[in-house]
């Protein structure tokens, strides 16, 4: 059900950018709405996962470099990715003292998984498996790429209700009241184009945290990751880039009350609930 949620809110959100496109340029503007839809998506899909390494200064975990990190980390993804059967992600640490992580890669076989310097720091074995088969979930039902192209696109509408403004349409228009409908569509069309990418992400959101339960065999595990998470957090913000923030495992808190209203993760307290239902499930069954 959440799959097919999903292709109906990513056809929603290239629907609104061809939309746009008509409204501000005609036929010539739905083409143009087209040709950047069809770049954007090809480019999420071969790019971003590098992108979002690169922004945030990730460096590869290896036996040669961070030979202590890596004795500690790959034995855990390496289990959960034969349990998931799926290949052995790439791993990576950013020099980061705020708890987080995030996956990346267009598919199982491109993937990578990086873990801030402040995860590590602060969580057990336990609460790194945890959140490790969350990235995991994440990485098995192609979320990565799934919320990479939504969050590109919501970009890219942003880009040409912001153009269209500026550069399209007619003095005509304007005396007509074009240019109110014009001020009214650069302002709306935006924030519906957060509001897909929000009810997006949150989906696929729950769904990992469900991975974390069934292939850990323990919701405490995430439960006790995202408690953890949400406090330190909080109290060591991490500066992300909004396009990049639906990675990480819990929202980064930059404090940007705005952004806050817009926000791609559920509430942790919210996804608590689920996991701890979901473990009163496992101890009836």
């Amino acid at each position: 059900m959440n799959a097919v949620k999903t292709v109906l809110l990513l056809g929603l959100l290239s629907g609104l950018l061809l939309f746009l496109g008509e409204a501000f340029g005609g036929r010539r503007g739905l083409y143009v709405g087209l040709a950047i839809a069809i770049a954007m998506n090809f480019f999420s899909y071969f790019f971003s996962d590098k992108m979002a390494l690169s922004m945030y200064a990730a460096k590869p975990i290896t036996p040669e470099e961070y030979g202590g990190v890596y004795a500690r980390v790959a034995p855990i993804v390496g289990n959960l990715a034969r349990r998931m059967n799926i290949p052995m992600p790439k791993l990576w640490l950013i020099p980061d003292n705020s708890p987080n992580a995030f996956a990346t890669g267009r598919d199982p076989q491109h993937a990578s998984v990086a873990f801030t310097a402040g995860i590590l720091q602060t969580m057990s074995d336990d609460e790194i498996e945890g959140v490790v088969a969350h990235e995991l979930g994440h990485v098995l039902h192609r979320d990565i790429l799934i919320s990479s192209v939504a969050a590109t696109i919501a970009t890219a509408i942003t880009f040409v209700a912001r153009m269209g403004f500026f550069f399209g349409g007619s003095r005509d228009d304007e005396e007509e009241g074009g240019g109110w409908s014009g001020i009214l569509m650069i302002i709306l069309a935006p924030i519906a184009a957060m509001l897909i990418q929000m009810a997006i992400s949150r989906s696929r959101e729950f769904d990992a945290d469900a991975a974390s339960a069934k292939y850990t065999g323990n919701p405490r595990k995430l439960i006790s990751a995202l408690s953890k998470l949400d406090a330190y957090s909080r109290q060591v913000p991490l500066d992300a880039a909004p396009s990049t923030a639906h990675l990480f495992i819990i929202k980064p808190f930059t404090g940007e009350s705005f952004m806050r209203l817009f926000s791609t993760h559920p509430s942790t307290a919210e996804r608590i609930a689920r996991l701890e239902q979901m473990q009163s499930q496992m101890l009836q069954g």
